[in-house]
């Protein structure tokens, strides 16, 4: 006798809507718990100082350069664009003063190799401090 013919046979089949189910949920776990801000734990305290004015002013020598590369030293012109006369305008410029700052006012049309012969005429005068002036656009 043949008690099995009565019973088909079952395929086996594979549920994947649980797994799916278990997949969104650690998915919006994640979601929840994870913090998007690039430095939310990093807390920095700055050290406070209380500083008086200074007593004079820093010595600035005034430098500008025109579109045409004429250089002007606190508005007196410089009669030789090279590297030595700029050097040379600048001392006589700063006079005695201690560790004067170069203000570099360079026109925007300016040719680069004029404001680069200024930076130069600086570090060979010994002024290490050199500043560029801008202006706000309108």
């Amino acid at each position: 006798m043949n008690f099995n013919r009565a019973q088909g046979r079952d395929e086996p089949e594979i549920n994947l809507i649980p797994l799916i189910d278990v997949l969104l949920v650690i998915i919006i776990f994640l979601m929840l718990t994870t913090t998007y801000a690039k430095f939310s734990g990093l807390e920095i305290n700055l050290p406070t100082a209380d500083a008086s004015k200074q007593a004079e002013p820093p010595n600035e020598v005034n430098v500008a350069v025109t579109a045409t590369g004429q250089v002007l030293v606190n508005k007196a012109p410089v009669a030789n664009a090279d590297v030595a006369a700029i050097s040379e305008a600048l001392r006589r410029a700063a006079g005695t003063g201690k560790d004067p700052v170069i203000v570099i006012n360079a026109d925007a049309k300016a040719t680069h190799q004029s404001v680069v012969d200024v930076m130069q005429a600086a570090q060979a005068a010994g002024y290490p401090h050199i500043s560029f002036a801008t202006q706000s656009p309108r």
